[in-house]
């Protein structure tokens, strides 16, 4: 199979968990790309419920950067999608779930800070979706 570009890479992990969070009765809108904060605002039937998401997409069971700070982890909830061409698996985290599994890298003097594959790769959190409820209730 030929290598995703990244930007298809990055589309199709946020409308698989579009896919997702509509299988539970949330309404879902991806929000403008490459724009700062959530990728997906849903929100529940009478809209009483509004949720946050950001979603981070892989080619591979990779590391996921984080960036050179922690203060950039917000919403409500973090979905990681690895091989998202081949085989995708989900995982769903809270932010600070995120930050207390982060690892701190350090290279010529340069901090940042990337989740690792065991430390998201768990059973806990692999297509842990009823950790983000229903909308349709």
């Amino acid at each position: 199979m030929k290598k995703l570009d990244p930007q298809i890479t990055g589309n199709v992990g946020l409308y698989y968990c579009c896919y997702h969070l509509s299988l539970l009765g949330w309404n879902v809108m991806p929000t403008a790309r490459n724009a700062r904060g959530v990728d997906i605002v849903a929100y529940n039937r009478d809209a009483s419920h509004l949720i946050g998401v950001q979603v981070k997409a892989l080619s591979k069971r990779n590391p996921v950067p984080l960036g050179t700070s922690l203060d950039k982890v917000m919403g409500d909830y973090w979905v990681i999608v690895n091989k998202v061409a081949t085989e995708p698996s989900a995982f769903v985290l809270l932010p600070t779930e995120v930050r207390q599994l982060a690892h701190r890298g350090e290279k010529a003097g340069r901090v940042s800070y990337w989740l690792q594959p065991p430390s998201y790769d768990q059973d806990a959190y692999r297509d842990a979706w009823d950790r983000i409820g229903r909308g349709d209730s």
